[in-house]
């Protein structure tokens, strides 16, 4: 498949944390082709079911997962024909200043982030980043022509064009977690052309952004016997130490913690090897903050593995990864989910007296 075009129509979909519907269908339209089942539950998450070729049923399941839900903002207040807003999610509000938006009001209305200009600023004000409380929102329109089109709790995306870079490099919003969707989707593609024996779940979760609810929800309906959740790492850029990043066109990173199960880490790293897939390892020393942690604690436990795609500028409109590092993430998914025989045992197993003296 073509993972640009499917990146940029899922990166300028709106799709606000509980309010996805024009993204999922975006999503639903490349999914429908790729598997032999999709359906959306009661939470809002697109489920895809691609069967397996085993021959046992019911056969073993592993479920993909990455989120299709953006950060956004919602009006809170209508004053004097301007909006005042705040945010769904987390925003950084230093890059807001200056955007453009789109008002979703009985219709979709163009507007600018707009704030009092620097010259009648008081000269600490003008040290200072601006309060989110202190920005407003300009669609042109009058406070009686406003109030007909526009409510309070009306969502507010930011209008950003994708725009391709030099090097392979793309630039837009919502990457997060949208870059995920697309390799998932690659692993799809790659798929019809593998044999692999469990049934495999590709799940466009919701409401990550506020709290991990469409993988909390979606993990447990689907009982998987092992997960993969998929989202973004910070990339190497100005400011972000080495130690807390990892390199973009690099390929994905394995991260490596308590919320990983060690079995899954060592087999993707293995697969990732046995197929030349460039990979990074990241070092997740508590709770990852992404579907993953849901997934690991869902029913009684399921072993959970975290894939991260390199991204620079997280949480702004600009957004910045490698189509590259999409694709292998892709490719990586569907070698280890071919890779997995009926029997693959996840079970515990306690260290001898022997590996834990070599650890």
């Amino acid at each position: 498949m073509e993972v640009t075009p499917f990146l940029k129509a899922l990166s300028e979909a709106s799709g606000v944390s509980g309010y996805e519907d024009e993204v999922r269908g975006v999503v639903q339209g490349t999914f429908a082709a790729l598997a032999d089942q999709v359906r959306t539950d009661a939470m809002g998450n697109l489920i895809a079911l691609k069967r397996g070729s085993g021959s046992q049923e019911p056969r073993r399941r592993i479920m993909l997962a990455g989120h299709m839900d953006e950060i956004g903002l919602i009006v809170t207040v209508i004053e004097k024909g301007f909006l005042r807003f705040t945010q769904v999610g987390g925003f950084d509000v230093r890059t807001l200043m200056g955007q453009q938006v789109v008002v979703h009001g009985r219709r979709e209305l163009p507007g600018v982030i707009g704030c009092r200009p620097p010259h009648v600023l008081s000269r600490e004000e003008r040290n200072k980043p601006v309060p989110m409380e202190e920005l407003f929102i300009d669609v042109g329109l009058p406070k009686g022509e406003l109030e007909k089109v526009v409510q309070v709790g009306d969502l507010i995306t930011l209008r950003r064009p994708f725009t391709e870079l030099q090097n392979g490099l793309v630039s837009g919003k919502a990457f997060d977690d949208r870059a995920a969707v697309a390799a998932i989707a690659v692993c799809l593609d790659a798929l019809q052309t593998l044999q692999h024996k469990w049934d495999v779940f590709a799940v466009a979760t919701v409401q990550e952004e506020v709290g991990l609810r469409g993988a909390l929800t979606s993990t447990y309906g689907i009982a998987p016997d092992a997960g993969i959740a998929i989202d973004v790492g910070f990339a190497s850029q100005p400011g972000v130490s080495e130690s807390h990043s990892i390199e973009l066109n690099k390929g994905p990173a394995l991260a490596f913690g308590p919320n990983i199960h060690p079995l899954m880490f060592e087999e993707l790293k293995r697969v990732a090897e046995e197929f030349e897939i460039p990979v990074q390892v990241e070092v997740a020393p508590g709770g990852t903050g992404t579907d993953a942690n849901a997934m690991q604690i869902t029913r009684e436990g399921i072993p959970t593995a975290l894939l991260s795609i390199p991204l620079r500028n997280m949480h702004t409109p600009v957004e910045t990864l490698s189509v590259k590092d999409v694709t292998r993430t892709g490719r990586l998914l569907a070698t280890f989910i071919a890779s997995l025989e009926p029997d693959f045992d996840l079970a515990w197993k306690p260290r001898t007296e022997q590996e834990g003296e070599g650890a």
